[in-house]
């Protein structure tokens, strides 16, 4: 008989963003396969005896492929048990849920999705500013920041990331933000444009800095950390305090 899968999202590292359903399902897990961006604190929710194991994938470093984590996925909940599938944010949110979603799927094994903190807002919410403000900023704009090959996607919409009305949250971008700015500057957003480096939040690594569009390439160029990040840029990104 096949297992139950719980597709649960961490939040972005403070085990305080944790749902209540989220550490229910820790509790009861008999497995937890988990992302490195949802490892320590966290973990700590698992059940005492549950198997614990990193799949998580982390941009220039080896990572384990998508189809063996799919796979592994697949064989634990064969074996019966509940298992967790544990990822940073909200899964729905360039988490590759769907991969998984569909190795279940397949495979005949029922799921549920546990949504998360989507790192976004907890980035915005530790700088102090909104996502969102009537009049002056009404969308907001998740994008990811490198294609399968770790570089700057080539099908952008560049036009709509270059609404300077517009609140826009780059995923996984350090590497390839200095060749987005340039493409946004050339469709006409103001390199003064305030942005915003969030780096590790959600953790006591977390780090906030402030800049424009124009400058932040230049200070990606510099940085030596290494650590996981989202950059915002916006009329609200230069709000609030560090």
């Amino acid at each position: 008989m096949s297992g139950f899968v719980s597709f649960v999202g961490s939040g972005p590292g403070d085990p305080g963003l944790l749902t209540l359903k989220a550490v229910d399902r820790l509790r009861r897990a008999d497995a937890v396969l988990f992302d490195d961006l949802s490892s320590g604190p966290i973990l700590a929710h698992a059940r005492a005896g549950a198997d614990l194991v990193g799949v998580g994938k982390r941009a220039g470093r080896p990572s384990p492929r998508q189809a063996h984590v799919s796979r592994l996925l697949v064989d634990y909940a064969q074996q019966g048990g509940r298992v967790v599938r544990l990822k940073s944010g909200d899964g729905g949110l360039f988490g590759r849920l769907e991969e998984e979603v569909l190795a279940l799927s397949e495979a005949g094994i029922a799921f549920e999705i546990v949504p998360g903190v989507p790192s976004a807002c907890a980035a915005a919410a530790a700088a102090g500013i909104p996502l969102t403000r009537r009049m002056t900023a009404r969308r907001v704009q998740f994008v990811t920041g490198h294609d399968a090959d770790g570089r700057l996607p080539a099908d952008l919409n560049l036009a709509a990331l270059a609404d300077p009305g517009a609140c826009t949250v780059v995923y996984m971008g350090k590497r390839t933000f200095a060749a987005l700015a340039e493409a946004l500057v050339a469709r006409g957003l103001p390199p003064g444009t305030p942005a915003l480096l969030a780096e590790a939040v959600g953790t006591p690594q977390q780090r906030l800095r402030r800049g424009t569009v124009g400058d932040l390439p230049g200070l990606l160029a510099r940085d030596d950390a290494g650590l996981p990040a989202l950059i915002l840029y916006g009329p609200l990104a230069g709000g609030g305090d560090d």
